[in-house]
């Protein structure tokens, strides 16, 4: 299936301003999803993106976020969450009250934003072909846990598990899940590579181009997880 759409959940500077390029390049429509879309006003101009306010963690928000998109572009063939929250400390001294919110963020909206997507993907009428993409960004913390990070490892462990049970269940419904493992820091809009550590930082294009492999990967060879890493980095 060629996408004619696509939505990002979580947008911003980063990764998610890569992604809302390339795939503006490629032809699609696309929808920004954040919090604050006031910031995205730039890269809405950019793109000819549509933008809208969202809270992750809140059912009737995304539920209206997914009405809204679909009322002003239709069913998005492309979805990414790439919405995260961040709380960094020592486990004695961590605030519960903001873990949970970590957690709410991190992967309750994954939920949230993965079931829209699976049920309005489902509506469509295809019986043989692929019916869409959804994709969910992950990071180094996916797989192993970080002293003083326990909230951001607990929220993507869930995220991860999430994706693996929506894309054995539905791959064979013609929804194409995947979760991309960002194992390395993303080189910030506008920054160069460490004069002392040169390559250190993933190209946030570069990783684009690999969820762009992903939303266009053959229905015989779907993958469910990608790790992209530093060349540098030593395995």
């Amino acid at each position: 299936m060629q996408p004619r759409s696509a939505l990002i959940v979580g947008a911003g500077s980063g990764l998610s301003a890569a992604l809302a390029r390339l795939f503006a390049r490629q032809g699609l429509q696309v929808a920004l999803a954040a919090r604050s879309p006031d910031k995205l006003a730039r890269l809405a101009g950019e793109t000819a993106a549509v933008t809208f306010a969202v809270e992750v963690a809140e059912p009737e928000e995304v539920g209206g976020l997914f009405d809204a998109v679909i009322a002003t572009m239709g069913v998005p063939d492309v979805v990414v969450f790439n919405a995260s929250s961040r709380v960094q400390g020592p486990i004695t001294g961590l605030d519960p009250i903001q873990v949970a919110n970590a957690l709410d963020v991190g992967a309750y909206g994954g939920f949230l934003v993965g079931q829209q997507a699976a049920r309005h993907l489902l509506a469509r009428d295809e019986t043989d072909g692929p019916r869409g993409t959804i994709l969910f960004t992950g990071a180094s913390a996916s797989l192993k846990g970080y002293p003083g990070s326990a909230p951001f490892a607990m929220a993507k462990f869930a995220l991860r598990g999430l994706a693996q049970s929506m894309a054995r269940e539905l791959a064979p419904q013609g929804i194409h899940v995947a979760h991309v493992v960002i194992d390395g820091a993303i080189r910030p809009p506008g920054a160069a590579q460490p004069s002392d550590a040169p390559g250190s930082l993933l190209d946030p294009d570069a990783i684009a181009a690999t969820y762009w492999h992903l939303i266009t990967q053959d229905r015989s060879a779907w993958s469910w997880e990608v790790e992209v890493r530093p060349w540098t980095e030593r395995f």
